[in-house]
């Protein structure tokens, strides 16, 4: 069974690693097996905003186009909140539309993710990335049906441990996002903390592939 990274920026090519690269609509690089595609709340241009939407549409309609993304909401961004939220609105409308799963970056507004997911009605499976904050929070959205993914934090802070913990190995994904290290770092992270062995993480995460992306690892 391969690896398997939800959320990177820096391709590997690596046989044993089934990987979503995340790309932009303005800077598509065709040749990876796996993508996500979406415009980030911190490149949020209004003169090319629906130019970038129909690319994002496009890419989607893709088969080795496994998720919208990264998108979502940033209170600590300088784009204004009510632009980020109608362009993670129209996201959302597209990913329901092609039945593809959401990779989220989420910063200071989780409730606003919610209430986006409960007001579009949104069925399709949503991704928390780079998952890093408390336990009641991680409690929250996991009743709302979110999954998380752990990436660079699970290796810094500690107190991440328990956190991960809590959350059950069926709605646990691991990225390595913008990080040097490579996946295998952290499922040997996971593995420690859950207790068991690697393979347990491996086959957990598989299933969980399985299920919302339809890929056999």
């Amino acid at each position: 069974m391969r690896y398997f990274n939800l959320h990177t920026h820096h391709a590997t090519d690596d046989p044993d690693i089934a990987e979503i690269v995340n790309q932009y609509p303005e800077n598509f690089e065709e040749n990876h097996p796996f993508f996500s595609i979406g415009i980030h709340p911190w490149y949020i241009d209004e003169s090319k905003l629906i130019s970038n939407l129909a690319v994002v549409e496009s890419k989607l309609q893709q088969k080795n186009c496994l998720a919208v993304g990264e998108c979502g909401l940033d209170k600590r961004t300088e784009i204004p909140f009510e632009k980020q939220m109608e362009v993670f609105e129209a996201q959302l409308v597209l990913a329901e539309k092609y039945k593809k799963p959401v990779v989220i970056h989420c910063v200071a507004a989780f409730s606003e993710v919610i209430l986006a997911k409960k007001k579009m009605k949104t069925d399709v499976p949503m991704i928390i990335h780079g998952f890093e904050k408390n336990a009641a929070t991680a409690k929250q959205l996991l009743d709302h049906g979110f999954y998380l993914s752990f990436g660079k934090s699970l290796m810094v802070n500690p107190d991440l441990k328990c956190v991960f913990n809590s959350v059950p190995e069926s709605h646990i994904f691991l990225e390595t996002d913008t990080m040097d290290i490579g996946i295998l770092e952290l499922y040997n992270r996971a593995a420690i903390y859950k207790n068991v062995a690697v393979e347990v993480i491996q086959e957990a995460i598989g299933n969980n592939v399985k299920a919302l992306f339809n890929l056999s690892l």
